[in-house]
């Protein structure tokens, strides 16, 4: 019997931090990272705030967990993408289309809002180190084309992304679709042409 309660015990535990992590993303995704505390958490769930500090130390650990546990799945879709694409010039459409696809769904709006928030160090080290993985996947296919500079032009790849994605989440006067097309034609024409292919 004992052991049956220890497992139930942690069962709820890992429940109600699931449940934390969720609300944290719905939260993230409609006030960004000012829209995230400890009150704010403990509302959604129903907890205590008391019982908040039981799972996470700090808002910065709820970031820290968010991307441990987004992001991976967000950069699989975007590598799936990217594999499923026959030629260099294809897998950077499918890099660029594929996030800007994702852009609805709440772990991209709550991946977004925790890059743009004044984060502290370990969570600020903790994207920086998915966001590389991420413009790592692009580096190989601009090294297939021939590109000169294939790292650099990855990382101002991804900021047409980045811009791309902002202003979709803005809201803008363009539907998403349009934005999404403009992105990918900047991405297409700007990499070909610096890397010495014809017009």
């Amino acid at each position: 019997m004992p052991r049956i309660r220890a497992a139930s015990v942690a069962e709820h535990r890992t429940m109600q931090r699931r449940a934390l992590l969720d609300a944290a993303r719905t939260l993230l995704s409609e006030g960004g990272t000012d829209a995230l505390t400890f009150p704010a958490l403990a509302e959604r769930t129903g907890l205590a705030r008391s019982s908040v500090y039981e799972y996470f130390r700090s808002r910065a650990a709820v970031v820290e967990e968010l991307c441990a546990v987004d992001f991976p799945v967000w950069a699989a879709e975007v590598e799936a993408a990217m594999q499923a694409a026959e030629t260099p010039a294809d897998k950077i459409e499918a890099y660029v289309r594929s996030q800007l696809t994702l852009v609805g769904d709440r772990r991209h709006r709550a991946v977004v809002a925790i890059s743009a928030g004044e984060l502290d160090t370990g969570a600020r080290e903790k994207i920086r180190a998915a966001h590389g993985g991420l413009v790592a996947m692009v580096v190989a296919a601009l090294s297939c084309i021939g590109h000169p500079e294939p790292r650099l032009t990855a990382m101002l790849l991804q900021g047409v992304v980045d811009a791309a994605v902002r202003r979709i989440e803005l809201g803008a006067a363009e539907l998403p679709t349009e934005i999404t097309e403009a992105a990918v034609a900047m991405a297409l024409h700007g990499v070909t042409r610096s890397a010495g292919s014809p017009e």
